[in-house]
Protein backbone atom coordinates (compact mmCIF):
# COMPACT_ATOMS: atom_id res chain seq x y z
CA UNK A 1 0.00 0.00 0.00
CA UNK A 2 2.85 2.43 0.38
CA UNK A 3 3.51 2.04 -3.22
CA UNK A 4 0.42 4.17 -4.37
CA UNK A 5 0.96 6.81 -1.86
CA UNK A 6 4.53 7.14 -3.08
CA UNK A 7 3.90 7.13 -6.57
CA UNK A 8 0.77 10.04 -6.45
CA UNK A 9 3.62 12.72 -5.12
CA UNK A 10 5.82 12.86 -8.17
CA UNK A 11 3.99 15.48 -10.06
CA UNK A 12 3.42 17.65 -6.79
CA UNK A 13 5.99 20.16 -5.63
CA UNK A 14 6.68 18.46 -1.88
CA UNK A 15 9.53 17.80 -0.24
CA UNK A 16 10.34 13.89 0.23
CA UNK A 17 7.95 11.97 2.95
CA UNK A 18 7.93 8.77 4.75
CA UNK A 19 5.11 6.79 3.51
CA UNK A 20 3.17 4.97 6.15
CA UNK A 21 1.59 2.12 6.00
CA UNK A 22 -2.66 2.15 5.35
CA UNK A 23 -4.53 -1.13 6.80
CA UNK A 24 -5.04 -3.78 3.98
CA UNK A 25 -8.75 -4.80 3.80
CA UNK A 26 -10.60 -5.88 6.50
CA UNK A 27 -14.28 -6.59 7.13
CA UNK A 28 -18.23 -7.60 8.95
CA UNK A 29 -25.81 -7.68 12.49
CA UNK A 30 -21.63 -8.10 12.11
CA UNK A 31 -19.57 -5.14 10.46
CA UNK A 32 -16.10 -4.17 9.59
CA UNK A 33 -14.58 -0.86 9.26
CA UNK A 34 -11.64 -0.14 7.01
CA UNK A 35 -10.17 4.94 4.92
CA UNK A 36 -8.91 6.38 2.03
CA UNK A 37 -9.55 10.29 2.54
CA UNK A 38 -7.61 10.75 5.44
CA UNK A 39 -4.76 8.48 4.53
CA UNK A 40 -4.50 10.25 1.24
CA UNK A 41 -3.06 13.42 3.29
CA UNK A 42 -1.02 11.67 5.46
CA UNK A 43 2.26 11.79 2.87
CA UNK A 44 2.25 15.81 2.91
CA UNK A 45 5.03 17.57 5.03
CA UNK A 46 4.37 19.29 7.96
CA UNK A 47 2.18 22.47 6.95
CA UNK A 48 1.87 22.04 3.46
CA UNK A 49 -1.87 21.37 3.22
CA UNK A 50 -2.36 24.44 4.78
CA UNK A 51 -0.45 26.54 1.60
CA UNK A 52 -2.61 24.76 -0.75
CA UNK A 53 -5.51 26.09 -2.56
CA UNK A 54 -8.74 23.86 -2.50
CA UNK A 55 -8.60 23.64 -6.11
CA UNK A 56 -5.20 22.18 -5.39
CA UNK A 57 -5.73 19.59 -2.37
CA UNK A 58 -8.51 18.34 -4.88
CA UNK A 59 -6.51 18.01 -7.82
CA UNK A 60 -3.93 16.08 -5.05
CA UNK A 61 -7.01 13.57 -3.80
CA UNK A 62 -7.90 12.88 -7.05
CA UNK A 63 -4.63 12.11 -8.18
CA UNK A 64 -3.99 9.71 -5.15
CA UNK A 65 -7.12 8.03 -5.82
CA UNK A 66 -6.07 6.74 -9.03
CA UNK A 67 -2.88 6.18 -8.20
CA UNK A 68 -4.25 3.54 -5.48
CA UNK A 69 -6.96 2.55 -7.55
CA UNK A 70 -4.20 1.64 -9.76
CA UNK A 71 -1.84 -0.09 -7.11
CA UNK A 72 -4.41 -0.90 -4.80
CA UNK A 73 -3.51 -4.57 -4.76
CA UNK A 74 0.50 -4.18 -4.61
CA UNK A 75 2.02 -6.20 -1.28
CA UNK A 76 -1.56 -6.18 -0.23
CA UNK A 77 -3.42 -9.80 1.54
CA UNK A 78 -5.99 -10.49 3.62
CA UNK A 79 -4.41 -11.05 7.40
CA UNK A 80 -4.02 -14.88 8.24
CA UNK A 81 -7.33 -16.63 9.35
CA UNK A 82 -9.13 -13.73 8.77
CA UNK A 83 -10.99 -15.38 5.48
CA UNK A 84 -11.61 -18.70 7.83
CA UNK A 85 -12.92 -16.34 10.91
CA UNK A 86 -15.62 -14.94 8.32
CA UNK A 87 -16.89 -17.98 6.69
CA UNK A 88 -17.00 -19.36 10.18
CA UNK A 89 -19.47 -16.58 11.03
CA UNK A 90 -21.56 -16.94 8.43
CA UNK A 91 -21.55 -20.29 9.17
CA UNK A 92 -23.18 -19.39 12.63
CA UNK A 93 -25.73 -17.29 10.60
CA UNK A 94 -24.36 -14.07 10.68
CA UNK A 95 -25.08 -11.60 8.60
CA UNK A 96 -21.52 -10.40 7.70
CA UNK A 97 -20.84 -6.60 5.90
CA UNK A 98 -18.23 -4.36 5.02
CA UNK A 99 -18.18 -0.17 5.38
CA UNK A 100 -14.88 1.45 4.63
CA UNK A 101 -13.75 5.05 3.95
CA UNK A 102 -12.30 4.62 0.67
CA UNK A 103 -14.57 4.91 -2.77
CA UNK A 104 -17.08 2.54 -3.08
CA UNK A 105 -16.28 1.38 -5.68
CA UNK A 106 -13.01 0.33 -5.06
CA UNK A 107 -13.60 -1.00 -2.11
CA UNK A 108 -16.63 -3.72 -3.42
CA UNK A 109 -13.40 -4.27 -6.11
CA UNK A 110 -11.30 -5.25 -2.89
CA UNK A 111 -13.63 -7.41 -0.78
CA UNK A 112 -14.60 -9.32 -4.18
CA UNK A 113 -11.04 -10.03 -5.24
CA UNK A 114 -9.89 -11.21 -1.70
CA UNK A 115 -12.48 -12.50 -0.23
CA UNK A 116 -14.69 -14.50 -3.16
CA UNK A 117 -16.30 -17.04 -1.06
CA UNK A 118 -17.32 -15.21 1.89
CA UNK A 119 -20.92 -14.19 1.61
CA UNK A 120 -20.94 -10.69 2.45
CA UNK A 121 -25.02 -8.94 2.58
CA UNK A 122 -23.36 -5.47 1.65
CA UNK A 123 -20.38 -3.97 0.90
CA UNK A 124 -20.11 -0.42 0.99
CA UNK A 125 -16.86 2.48 0.64
CA UNK A 126 -17.57 6.15 0.71
CA UNK A 127 -20.29 7.37 -1.14
CA UNK A 128 -21.07 11.27 -2.73
CA UNK A 129 -24.01 13.04 -0.27
CA UNK A 130 -23.32 10.57 2.77
CA UNK A 131 -21.18 11.06 6.03
CA UNK A 132 -18.06 8.77 6.84
CA UNK A 133 -17.29 7.11 9.27
CA UNK A 134 -17.38 8.09 12.25
CA UNK A 135 -20.57 9.14 11.68
CA UNK A 136 -23.22 6.67 11.87
CA UNK A 137 -25.57 7.05 8.69
CA UNK A 138 -23.91 4.83 6.74
CA UNK A 139 -23.81 1.72 9.18
CA UNK A 140 -27.22 2.80 10.10
CA UNK A 141 -28.66 2.87 6.70
CA UNK A 142 -26.71 -0.55 6.00
CA UNK A 143 -28.36 -2.25 8.81
CA UNK A 144 -31.71 -1.22 8.46
CA UNK A 145 -31.42 -2.94 4.81
CA UNK A 146 -29.98 -6.24 6.79
CA UNK A 147 -32.82 -6.18 9.26
CA UNK A 148 -31.06 -6.43 12.19
CA UNK A 149 -30.58 -3.50 15.30
CA UNK A 150 -27.82 -1.68 16.44
CA UNK A 151 -28.23 -3.58 19.20
CA UNK A 152 -27.90 -6.72 18.20
CA UNK A 153 -24.82 -6.17 15.85
CA UNK A 154 -20.86 -6.29 16.16
CA UNK A 155 -18.58 -3.60 14.41
CA UNK A 156 -15.53 -4.75 13.37
CA UNK A 157 -12.07 -2.51 13.39
CA UNK A 158 -8.92 -1.28 13.61
CA UNK A 159 -8.37 2.11 14.78
CA UNK A 160 -10.40 4.68 16.82
CA UNK A 161 -12.64 5.73 14.17
CA UNK A 162 -14.11 2.37 14.01
CA UNK A 163 -14.88 2.01 17.59
CA UNK A 164 -16.29 5.91 17.47
CA UNK A 165 -18.40 4.62 14.43
CA UNK A 166 -19.98 1.40 16.47
CA UNK A 167 -20.42 3.92 19.64
CA UNK A 168 -22.17 6.62 17.15
CA UNK A 169 -24.52 4.12 15.61
CA UNK A 170 -25.46 1.87 18.98
CA UNK A 171 -23.51 -1.00 18.25
CA UNK A 172 -21.05 -3.51 19.84
CA UNK A 173 -17.27 -2.40 19.11
CA UNK A 174 -14.48 -4.91 18.86
CA UNK A 175 -11.07 -3.69 18.16
CA UNK A 176 -8.75 -6.00 16.22
CA UNK A 177 -5.18 -5.93 17.87
CA UNK A 178 -3.17 -6.77 14.69
CA UNK A 179 -4.15 -4.17 12.64
CA UNK A 180 -3.55 -0.56 11.91
CA UNK A 181 -3.25 1.26 15.34
CA UNK A 182 -2.97 -1.58 18.00
CA UNK A 183 -4.31 -2.41 21.17
CA UNK A 184 -3.51 0.60 22.82
CA UNK A 185 -5.56 2.99 21.03
CA UNK A 186 -8.50 0.62 20.65
CA UNK A 187 -8.37 0.59 24.48
CA UNK A 188 -7.95 4.29 25.30
CA UNK A 189 -11.43 4.69 22.69
CA UNK A 190 -12.97 2.58 25.12
CA UNK A 191 -13.92 -0.74 22.93
CA UNK A 192 -16.33 -3.27 23.93
CA UNK A 193 -13.85 -5.44 23.15
CA UNK A 194 -10.30 -6.16 22.07
CA UNK A 195 -8.96 -8.99 20.41
CA UNK A 196 -5.68 -10.59 19.44
CA UNK A 197 -6.20 -12.85 17.09
CA UNK A 198 -9.14 -13.93 13.90
CA UNK A 199 -10.09 -16.92 15.60
CA UNK A 200 -11.33 -14.95 19.00
CA UNK A 201 -14.02 -13.30 16.13
CA UNK A 202 -16.18 -17.09 15.89
CA UNK A 203 -15.85 -17.23 19.60
CA UNK A 204 -16.60 -14.30 20.60
CA UNK A 205 -19.66 -13.73 18.74
CA UNK A 206 -20.89 -17.41 19.83
CA UNK A 207 -20.86 -16.42 23.44
CA UNK A 208 -22.56 -13.30 22.97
Amino acid sequence: MTAWKTSARPATTFSPATATPCIPCQSTGIMWGAAFTNSSATPLPQGESTRLSTAELCALVAEARAQYGNNMCVRTRPYDGITEALLALAEQGHALAVLSNKPDDLTVALIGRYFPEVPFALVRGGRDGVPLKPEADAPLDMLRQMSVLPANSFYVGDSNVDIFTARNAGMTSIGVAWGFRGAEELRAAQADHVIDAPEALPRLAREA
